[in-house]
């Protein structure tokens, strides 16, 4: 076999292997999962949620997508990486319980898993029992990327075909469960306003992920 035909051929491979449809991985970066933790996210899911569990696990039926406000990857990650909350008066009235989420994807669309699928994180009022959280870097200042749609549409179609995901929702739109029965929190006062990852985003994702055939959000 010629010199020039197998060049070819191994360059045809590494291209194929650096194409988006054939890239899709997931990076396991953990953040603290202890007992106190565990703890905190058992009496979490008791006290706000109403549900009394043995283990911090959840039935997924929702994936809440996320920016994170903050344009850096580690810093994120060290900002969930406490067990306990801090300097957020808004929230540590309902819980010490720090927020996370299961995945985090950085800027060029590489994807970390910060704690396992189906392990309980605080990330969306209302809908932490059943929604797998997907953060993204980036803010109302720095719009999400076109590398962040489609790791986030890949992140989305793997995690349908493990588990039985109902709806595709952006954080701000949480509040439109309230009326559902998917809708679980003990304080009928206790929300937040959001914005991401706002409204172009998830118009965009939709698009991508027809083929799911996802319910429809509900209105209020």
């Amino acid at each position: 076999m010629k010199k020039t035909h197998i060049f070819n051929l191994l360059l045809g491979g590494i291209l194929l292997a650096c194409s988006p449809k054939s890239t899709f991985r997931i990076i396991d970066k953990p953040i603290t999962w202890n007992d106190e933790r565990e703890q905190l996210s058992l009496q979490y899911l008791k006290e706000r949620h109403g549900l009394e569990q043995e283990t911090a696990q959840i039935t997924p039926q929702i994936v809440v997508v996320h920016w994170t406000a903050i344009d850096n990857i580690e810093v994120t990650f060290d900002v969930f990486d406490s067990p306990t909350l801090g300097g957020r008066a808004d929230l540590t009235g309902a819980s010490n319980l720090n927020v996370s989420s299961q995945f985090l994807i950085d800027r060029d669309g590489t994807i970390f898993r910060l704690l396992p699928d189906t392990t309980f994180a605080r990330h969306t009022i209302g809908l932490n029992y059943c929604a797998i959280g997907i953060e993204n870097i980036g803010s109302d200042d720095m719009p999400l990327t076109k590398a962040q749609l489609q790791a986030n549409e890949d992140l989305i179609r793997y995690l349908k075909r493990k588990y039985p995901i109902d709806y595709v929702i952006g954080h701000h739109e949480y509040q439109k469960f309230q009326t559902t029965e998917l809708w679980k929190e003990a304080d009928p006062d206790y929300r937040t306003v959001k914005t991401d990852p706002g409204d172009e985003f998830m118009k965009k994702l939709r698009k991508n992920l027809q083929d799911l055939s996802l319910k429809p959000i509900p209105s209020l």
